[in-house]
């Protein structure tokens, strides 16, 4: 035993990620599962969430669809994974001042103004497919503004992280 440490561990950033990524499993969504995972300055986990029926909303009876009359698919209805995070938390608001939320999914302008509200400083996403949509340049302009930073997350290489149960 050479007593060094491990080489190929996780950084905090990739570890964070990984438990948006494993509460984005949550979901019953069948097109998009998004996770948020919310982390104090010295990296503690206060909050995580994913993207699902409001609390009282048979999923079974969920209109899930993506097409159509917008009120026969999920999009008014459905909670965001990072509304989730945030309204989970239990402790004080205070607590989420500078704070930092990891999500999978560049957050739409709805949950950019509940991120600010929160006061989350940070945020580290995974995919920006949506860059150029409305909601998205709505977001940018609202998190600018209010001076939450956002950066997309920086692997150290591709990884693919294995979860075994």
């Amino acid at each position: 035993m050479s007593g060094e440490k491990r080489k190929d561990y996780l950084s905090w950033d990739e570890y964070f990620m990984a438990i948006a990524k494993l509460s984005a499993m949550r979901s019953k969504d069948p097109s998009t599962q998004v996770g948020a995972c919310i982390v104090s300055k010295d990296n503690r986990i206060l909050s995580i969430g994913y993207n699902g029926a409001p609390n009282g909303f048979d999923d079974e009876k969920f209109p899930w669809g993506r097409d159509g009359n917008n009120l026969d698919t999920k999009y008014p209805y459905v909670c965001h994974a990072e509304l989730n995070a945030i309204l989970n938390y239990r402790g004080s608001k205070k607590d989420l001042e500078d704070a930092k939320i990891y999500v999978d999914l560049f957050p739409c302008n709805e949950c950019a103004k509940i991120i600010i509200q929160s006061g989350i400083k940070e945020i580290v996403y995974l995919s920006d497919k949506y860059k150029a949509s409305e909601n998205n340049i709505a977001s940018r302009k609202l998190l600018d503004e209010c001076g939450v930073k956002y950066n997309k997350i920086k692997l150290k290489e591709d990884k693919e992280i294995k979860i075994k149960l």
